[in-house]
């Protein structure tokens, strides 16, 4: 079933009201920004969020989540994950998700000294 970007925006922006998000048009999708850096894809594929290996491995344990894949063609992406239905219901789990994403892109100390 595909997904609706502005309706994933609107869950999104609910799940985390305390987390200032901007979002810009993408190739027919929108992509969140959250410090500048990008950090959700939504798009007819659905909510992806860009995490870090570890916390990659355990979103995709739950039933439902995938790797981004935009077209069957394409390779799946490295640090996408596709949240499952079931995440988008829960908008405390949501957030929590969502919170991972925002901290796995955070600059780090290195960057923001030089």
């Amino acid at each position: 079933m595909a997904s609706d970007p502005k309706s994933l925006q609107a869950e999104l922006e609910a799940a985390v009201p305390d987390v200032p998000l901007t979002f810009r048009p993408m190739f027919g999708g929108i992509l969140a920004y959250a410090n500048g850096k990008p950090m959700a894809s939504l798009s007819n594929v659905g909510l992806a969020l860009k995490l870090s290996a570890d916390d990659q491995e355990a979103l995709l344990k739950l039933k439902g989540a995938k790797r981004l894949q935009y077209e069957p063609d394409q390779p799946p992406s490295k640090t996408y994950i596709v949240v499952p239905p079931s995440l988008l219901k829960d908008r405390r789990r949501l957030h929590d998700w969502v919170l991972k994403s925002v901290e796995c892109n955070k600059p780090s100390q290195k960057r923001r000294a030089k």
